[in-house]
């Protein structure tokens, strides 16, 4: 999985710490998934496929595929976050038929300088891909360790749910970066309005 930390609104993240929640991410602050390029994009930032994979045969299902599962994870993640897991018994159904698909086929190659490289054994199919994120989803739900680590983050208007595993899980932005430098503006600013009055 690949971390960077966007700069624009627009761009797409991967600091979630989970593919399933950068997938969420995708819908804050703005729809990033709105055509295919983007979605092209976030497949392979998101370490699904490798870079320089092929994605040409993608087209407007996938958008609507992946928004569907977008969706359902967000019901469960905000469903545990807030303590009603039992609500979300549809979106778990769905979630756990995706994931019954076998993902896209890893193998490793020698790349031109000789070293591994992985690759696809064969063209990744949308419901392979699905089914890696929905994997993720299970694995992140049924592990205790993983899913004590859930967070909102704390900036403001912030919907973004990530995974702390700071030393002593004390991380409180999606992003310091993003969400952290903004709080720290906003805190400097009233520090400073205290200050002139």
């Amino acid at each position: 999985m690949a971390l960077a930390a966007a700069t624009a609104p627009y761009e797409l993240r991967f600091d979630a710490g989970r593919v399933c929640l950068d997938l969420l991410s995708t819908t804050h602050p703005v729809e990033r998934l709105d055509s295919l390029a983007p979605l092209r994009a976030w497949i392979t930032g998101s370490g699904l496929v490798p870079p320089g994979c092929p994605l040409a045969h993608a087209d407007a299902s996938w958008l609507t595929c992946f928004r569907e599962l977008r969706g359902d994870i967000g019901k469960l993640v905000r469903g545990y976050l807030a303590q009603e897991v039992r609500a979300y018994d549809l979106a778990l159904a769905r979630v756990n038929d995706v994931a019954r698909t076998a993902p896209p086929a890893p193998r490793a190659v020698r790349g031109e300088d000789g070293a591994l490289v992985r690759e696809l054994a064969g063209q990744p199919q949308c419901a392979a891909l699905l089914a890696a994120v929905a994997r993720d989803t299970v694995e992140l739900l049924t592990d205790p360790v993983a899913r004590a680590g859930l967070r909102q983050c704390e900036g403001d208007n912030c919907p973004i749910v990530y995974l702390d595993t700071s030393r002593g899980r004390r991380r409180r932005w999606c992003s310091s970066e993003v969400c952290g430098n903004r709080e720290r503006v906003a805190r400097h600013r009233r520090r400073a309005a205290l200050s002139r009055t």
